[in-house]
C-alpha cells in the first residue's frame, strides 16, 4: 500500500528511536549501576577506615560477631588466612521487616587488631534492587518513548506540511496540466531553493512539451488535409476510367480493387487524424448529452445499411442514460460500437442494445468463440480477416473513455453474443 511522505519517514523515525532507546537504555543502566556501586564502594572503604580506628579506641568492638545495628562484623582468622587488599561483592541478605531477602553490598578486608592478631571484618550497606530499578527503568522509557512518538509525529506533521506545500503546489499543478489547454498561473516566490529550482524545471519542461504539442499538432492536420486531396483526385480518376466502356472485365476488377483500396487508406487516415485529436484533446465542449435519443438517431441513421446486412436492431430502454460528454465524442463513440455490432455478426443476424441508468450494452451474434479480451481494443486488432477494416474502430472507443477517469469500457463474451460494455 502506497503512503505518504509524511507517515513514510514518520514510521522510519519510530523504528530507529525504537532501536536508538533501546540501546541508549542498556547503556544507561550500566552506566547508572556503575555509579551506583562506585559510590557505594566509596562510601563502605571511608567506613572501613573508620570501624578500624573505632577498633582501637574501643577494644570491645571486637566482640561483633553479627551484622547489627553498625552493619558490620568482625572474624578472627589466621596468618595463613590474611590478605591485604579490598574484597567488593554483593550478596543478598534476609531482612524480618520485609520478610524477603535485599540486595546488599559487602566489603571483606583483613586488618591486625592492637593486640596484634589478625581480624576479618566485613562491612554491609543497603543497595538498590535491580529488579526494581529495571521497572521502574523501563516504564520511564517507555513513557518517555510514548511521548518522544507523539511529539515527533505532531512534528513532523506540522513540519513536513509546511516544508512540502511547495511541493503539492507543484504536484497540483502538474496534474492539472493537459496538453494545448494553457494554464497562466502566477511563480511564488518560494523560500526554499530546490522547490524553486523544481518549479522552474517543470514550467519550461511544460513549455516545451507545449511546442512540440503544436507542432505534431499542425503536422498531423496538414498531413491529413494534404493527403486527402490527392486521394480524392486519385479515387475521381479511377471512377472515370471505370466508366470508359472499352475497358475489359480484367481491367475493371483491377481499377476496383485499386479503388477499393484508395477508400480504405483514406478511411485510415481518417482515423488516424481522429485518433490524435483525442489524444490532444481536442474534444473538450462537455454538455449533458441523452444516450437514448442518440442511439435510436443513429440506428435511423444506419437504416439502410441494417436493411443491407438484412439485420434485426432492437432496443431495451430499462431507464435513462444521461452524462456530460463531448456531443460529437459520444456520436463517434456509439456509431463505432453501432457499426461493429451490424458488420461483423453471422446468419442469426441479431443485434440487442440494452440502456440502463449507468450502463449501455451492446450485444451481437457473430464468431462462435470469443475474441481476445487482452487485445481486442488494441490499434489494428480485428476480428476476421475483413480487409476493408483498419482496426480502428474499437481503439477509438478505448482512447474516448480514457478521456473520463470515471467511465470504462469492456468486452465480455456471454452465452455466444458478443458484448461491448459502456459503465459511468
Amino acid at each position: 500500500m502506497k503512503i505518504s511522505l509524511k507517515y513514510y519517514t514518520t514510521k522510519y523515525l519510530i523504528g530507529i528511536l525504537l532501536l536508538i532507546i533501546a540501546i541508549w537504555a542498556a547503556l544507561f543502566y550500566a552506566y547508572i549501576l556503575d555509579e551506583v556501586y562506585d559510590n557505594v564502594d566509596d562510601g563502605l572503604k571511608d567506613r572501613k577506615i573508620q570501624i578500624i580506628k573505632a577498633i582501637y579506641l574501643d577494644k570491645n568492638l571486637l566482640n561483633s560477631k553479627e551484622f547489627g545495628f553498625n552493619e558490620f562484623k568482625i572474624t578472627p582468622i589466621s596468618p595463613e588466612e590474611y590478605k591485604d587488599k579490598n574484597r567488593l561483592y554483593n550478596k543478598m541478605f534476609y531482612m524480618e521487616y520485609d520478610d524477603k531477602e535485599q540486595p546488599y553490598r559487602v566489603l571483606e578486608t583483613d586488618f591486625v587488631d592492637q593486640f596484634g592478631k589478625y581480624q576479618k571484618l566485613e562491612i554491609r550497606t543497603s543497595t538498590v534492587e535491580q529488579d526494581e530499578l529495571i521497572y521502574d527503568f523501563t516504564t520511564a522509557l517507555i513513557v518517555l518513548y510514548v511521548l518522544l512518538v507523539i511529539s515527533i509525529i505532531g512534528m513532523n506533521g506540522f513540519l513536513l506540511n509546511k516544508a512540502m506545500r511547495p511541493f503539492y503546489s507543484i504536484l497540483d499543478k502538474l496534474k492539472k496540466y493537459q496538453f494545448g489547454i494553457s494554464t497562466v498561473t502566477e511563480t511564488p516566490n518560494y523560500s526554499i531553493k530546490e522547490f524553486e529550482e523544481l518549479d522552474t524545471e517543470v514550467n519550461e519542461m511544460i513549455e516545451r512539451n507545449e511546442q512540440v504539442f503544436y507542432q505534431q499538432k499542425q503536422f498531423i492536420e496538414n498531413a491529413s488535409h494534404e493527403l486527402q486531396t490527392p486521394l480524392a483526385i486519385v479515387s475521381n480518376k479511377i471512377d472515370l476510367m471505370i466508366q470508359n466502356e472499352e475497358l475489359d472485365e480484367k481491367n475493371l476488377r483491377f481499377l476496383s480493387d485499386i479503388k477499393n483500396d484508395l477508400g480504405r487508406m483514406t478511411g485510415f487516415n481518417k482515423s488516424l487524424l481522429m485518433l490524435s485529436k483525442i489524444e490532444n484533446n481536442q474534444f473538450n465542449k462537455n454538455i449533458l448529452v441523452d444516450f437514448n435519443i442518440l442511439i435510436k438517431d443513429l440506428v435511423e441513421s444506419y437504416e439502410d445499411f441494417i436493411e443491407f446486412k438484412k439485420t434485426q436492431v432492437n432496443i431495451f430502454e430499462k431507464e435513462n442514460f444521461v452524462a456530460d460528454f463531448d456531443p460529437d465524442l459520444a456520436r463517434i463513440l456509439l456509431s463505432n460500437l453501432l457499426k461493429n455490432a451490424i458488420k461483423y455478426n453471422d446468419d442469426q443476424k441479431l443485434v440487442h442494445i440494452l440502456i440502463e441508468k449507468n450502463r449501455i450494452i451492446f450485444q451481437n451474434t457473430g464468431a462462435k468463440h470469443s475474441l481476445d479480451q487482452s487485445k481486442v481494443f488494441n490499434r489494428f486488432y480485428k476480428q476476421d480477416t475483413d480487409h476493408s477494416s483498419t482496426g480502428l474502430g474499437l481503439s477509438i472507443n478505448k482512447t474516448i473513455i480514457k478521456q473520463y477517469p470515471d467511465w470504462d469500457i469492456a468486452y465480455r463474451f456471454d452465452e455466444g453474443m458478443h458484448c461491448f460494455i459502456i459503465t459511468k
